[in-house]
């Protein structure tokens, strides 16, 4: 991996919430035109780690390189601009607002109309239903749509990268599958290069190229998904499949870092 090929790094970045700290020393790195993710449970720091990027929170430690451009604790707004986006945990649409000016928000660093237009045409096309609602309030879309207008509104925005936050969460698996497969779309498509946060271990490892497991705030494992598909660990806490045997009970029960 060259360093033109990294669009990403992390370099020993640990955030806080007040005196708790969240993430510790995290290092990592984001190939370009492909699809990462970070694995973890609840209260890992995987969200932090997004929003540390984003710059919604400033790191006390450590750096973050966007293509080539320190953005540490940049202001989000300039984060953005610089084709860095994130779709937050939750997709915090505006509610009251129609699912067009949801969308027209995602461009509020542009200023080329007509690119933007064609933009959200393109957004339409991997979310047919969103044209159907454009005129409608967001608030009033389901969970499921308005996951589909968070990802549509990034779009928008003409990012090189966009961070995708936890986008499983309260989707049936139908739905679930669906979005995952509309997100490999718009990697392979528009090679978009993506940072996943998921906790449905299984659809991340199939969607993206490249993972990390994160514990108590550290990275303590990291390969290509098809290598950590295989792994005993992996398989037993991620993938639910208890024939990886006792090996990797004991190591987690011990709470010793991961081989």
């Amino acid at each position: 991996m060259t360093t033109e090929d990294i669009i990403l790094r992390l370099n020993n970045v640990e955030s806080a919430y007040g005196p708790i700290k969240a993430i510790r020393g995290v290092s990592l790195k984001v190939r370009r035109g492909e699809i990462s993710t970070v694995l973890g449970s609840n209260g890992a720091g995987k969200t932090t780690i997004l929003k540390t990027i984003s710059g919604i929170i400033d790191p006390r430690r450590g750096s973050v390189l966007f293509d080539g451009h320190d953005i540490t604790a940049c202001d989000p707004a300039l984060v953005v601009r610089h084709g860095l986006v994130h779709v937050p945990e939750g997709r915090e649409v505006f509610p009251l607002l129609s699912v067009r000016d949801n969308l027209l928000m995602g461009a509020y660093t542009r200023s080329d109309r007509d690119a933007v237009a064609r933009d959200i045409e393109a957004s339409y096309g991997y979310f047919p239903i969103l044209r159907e609602r454009a005129a409608q309030d967001a608030g009033l879309l389901s969970g499921g749509q308005q996951q589909m207008l968070a990802i549509a509104r990034a779009l928008v925005a003409h990012p090189r990268m966009i961070l995708l936050d936890e986008p499983s969460l309260g989707l049936s698996p139908k739905l679930t599958k669906e979005i995952f497969e509309i997100v490999v779309r718009i990697n392979r498509e528009r090679g978009t290069t993506i940072l996943l946060v998921e906790q449905n271990a299984n659809m991340a490892l199939n969607a993206a190229d490249y993972g990390y497991v994160l514990e108590n705030g550290r990275i303590v494992m990291e390969d290509r998904c098809e290598v950590l598909r295989d792994k005993d660990d992996v398989k037993e806490f991620y993938l639910g499949m208890k024939e990886a045997g006792v090996r990797g009970e004991r190591r987690w029960k011990k709470k010793k870092t991961w081989r």
